[in-house]
């Protein structure tokens, strides 16, 4: 690979004979590297995946569960069509995992909103909408509620929202029970998954050689990065810029409520065990994961002026995660051109492209005929001329 890989010590090559040998090498054991494991496996490849310790930064801890279409793509239609596609599969995904596993996945894809507390800002957003609804040849199912007719759908809602964008397409899922579906079903269709195991060389001859700081060894035919943070380190060594930065989202959640939120907002949703979860910040405060009392008390105020009776509400617990970003926000799918075979999968909604990255992109791995086109997705747009 141009002499970017770091050479195997002498000891590690005496004991080579001792590595496991797979068909795909995944690097990172979130939501996206289990999704695309999960693919492969349902193909019949052989998968191991490799996961890092409890102290990674972990993306899979810190998203707000939303399956969401709105808003995304505003600048690459591309992105809001992906979208779709991996929520309009997103049922189908989450049913073939509870029948395999018996884990159920809870999900609710009634619609989401985009709060508005001003006319002028929903105005602008819907101008947006209506624009991008042209460029996606008018799939782009939404409607506007005024502040009367969204109070019959959340009586709870308070006076200072003047409307909502009611999107149709959008939904919440358990993220956590996924990511236990997802591990539990990667298991069963024969894929091995190495926790505790951090990456520190890759090289390739006729194979994939990866070293694990323990000593564990492994081989593979193809290799995939989806580590999020951890790509920019590794990244480069296989021949990718992986330009990607943390951003840390805080998030709050209550006691568990009676029912009041009907459908999901960026602001809050009640999830399925009944708390209502309240956020997410998004900071740019480098690898710092730590909440914060101004973060904390700006989410509580925004969903207090959203549902005035969460004023009642007791907050049991709160989080800082670090989620991953590239320059302009969206997923990155790039093979390497110095090292054919490895491929760079990341992105910022893991949840939302969970079905699609399970059930689509294996093809685009394998490159069959029914790839999905993820040209616009390439590393190839951070180019400078």
């Amino acid at each position: 690979m141009g002499g970017a890989a770091l050479p195997f010590p002498p000891d590690i090559l005496i004991t080579w004979d001792e590595h496991m040998e797979t068909d795909y090498a995944i690097i990172g054991g979130g939501v996206v590297g289990l999704s695309v494991a999960w693919g492969l496996l349902r193909r019949g490849r052989k998968v191991t995946v490799i996961d890092g310790d409890d102290g990674s930064f972990r993306a899979s801890r810190g998203n707000f569960g939303l399956v969401w279409v709105q808003s995304k793509g505003m600048n690459q239609p591309r992105y809001a069509s992906w979208s779709q596609e991996s929520a309009a599969i997103w049922a189908e995904f989450a049913s073939e995992l509870r029948d395999n596993t018996g884990k159920t996945v809870p999900l609710e894809q009634k619609g989401g909103y985009d709060f508005h507390f001003s006319e002028e800002s929903l105005d602008r957003t819907v101008a947006q909408y209506e624009v991008l609804k042209e460029k996606l040849g008018g799939n782009y199912p939404y409607e506007v509620l005024g502040h009367n007719a969204l109070r019959k759908e959340e009586p709870h809602i308070g006076p200072k929202v003047v409307g909502a964008i009611l999107h149709h397409q959008d939904g919440h899922a358990n993220p956590l029970k996924l990511l236990m579906a997802l591990a539990a079903d990667v298991r069963r269709l024969g894929g091995r998954v190495l926790n505790g195991k951090t990456v520190t060389q890759v090289d390739k001859n006729d194979a994939f050689r990866l070293a694990c700081s323990d000593g564990t060894l492994i081989s593979s035919e193809k290799l995939i990065l989806s580590a999020g943070l951890g790509a920019a380190k590794l990244g480069p060594m296989l021949g990718f810029k992986a330009p990607i930065r943390p951003q840390r989202g805080q998030v709050l959640i209550t006691e568990k409520l009676p029912k009041m939120i009907n459908r999901p907002s960026l602001i809050a949703r009640q999830v399925d065990e009944g708390g209502i979860q309240i956020g997410a910040t998004n900071e740019e405060v480098g690898f710092n994961d730590h909440v914060t009392q101004p973060g904390l008390s700006g989410l509580a105020a925004d969903a207090i002026a959203t549902y005035p009776a969460l004023a009642r509400a007791q907050l049991v617990r709160s989080w800082g995660a670090l989620r991953v970003l590239s320059p302009d926000g969206l997923p990155i799918y790039q093979e390497s051109s110095d090292m054919p075979g490895a491929f760079l999968v990341t992105c910022h909604s893991g949840i939302t492209l969970a079905a699609a990255h399970a059930r689509l992109l294996p093809d685009w791995l394998e490159g069959t005929e029914a790839a999905p086109n993820l040209e616009v997705f390439s590393e190839a747009r951070f180019t400078v001329s």
